[in-house]
């Protein structure tokens, strides 16, 4: 066996069976690894696995510059997780994306035209991104970046929201609005007219304005079924 960072202490632990190994998790060196550490961790506690087996899936999910810096590491120098964990964040410091203040939520506002299911999803999607955030904050934040009127006079009856309150109450909002929006692009458009059938008259009318015959055209006599015959001789 090659030189590995691994202690002899994990390489004598055998992967349970069956056991998944996560090949489908990509970590490049090109994103945040506390992300990717994360959603690691929750791999493995899904599947139950002790301290030994996250040390030896762990470089299945390295790939690129990522799985060179591993296999890069003192020889036994990896004799648990927390080895790995702290060398690989340590490593990519510069990949972890700032934490985001509660302060950059008044910068989420609602625009102009904007439906406020859309504003609620941003928001929402702003929210996650900022630790220790409370409810009071974003309430509040919430309640300043809205332009419905309406749900706006109702968020101010209380001083203090819960965003579990607010997404209830604001399903209400969103599905009047959004029935108001199907009614008036309704009333836009232009009531329908059956064509009108011109008769003969009127097409010959249009016909000699193109520049055509105004009249009807001429009709071709009839001839009658015994037109050529040789006349009789006269009595003598």
């Amino acid at each position: 066996m090659g030189a590995t960072p691994f202690h002899r202490s994990i390489l004598e632990v055998w992967l349970p069976k069956p056991f998944d190994k996560p090949t489908d998790m990509r970590y490049d060196g090109t994103h945040d690894p506390q992300e990717h550490l994360m959603a690691f961790e929750a791999r493995m506690n899904l599947e139950g696995v002790g301290d030994e087996v996250r040390c030896r899936a762990f470089p299945v999910t390295l790939v690129g510059p990522a799985i060179w810096w591993f296999n890069s590491l003192p020889q036994g120098s990896a004799a648990g997780f927390s080895d790995i964990s702290c060398a690989f964040l340590a490593q990519f410091t510069t990949r972890i994306a700032k934490a985001k203040h509660p302060i950059n939520l008044l910068g989420v506002t609602q625009k102009t035209g904007e439906m406020t299911r859309k504003y609620l999803d941003h928001f929402n999607d702003e929210c996650l991104e900022i630790e220790g955030l409370t409810d009071s904050v974003a309430s509040l934040c919430l309640t300043n970046g809205l332009l419905n009127e309406d749900f706006r006079k109702h968020l101010t009856t209380k001083p203090v929201w819960k965003m579990q309150e607010i997404q209830t109450v604001a399903r209400e909002y969103i599905n009047d609005e959004e029935v108001s929006q199907v009614v008036a692009a309704n009333k836009r458009k232009p009531p329908y007219t059956q064509p009108r059938q011109h008769d003969n008259g009127e097409r010959q009318r249009e016909h000699a304005r193109d520049g055509g015959p105004s009249k009807a055209p001429r009709l071709f006599p009839r001839v009658g079924k015994f037109t050529n015959y040789t006349p009789s001789p006269s009595p003598s």
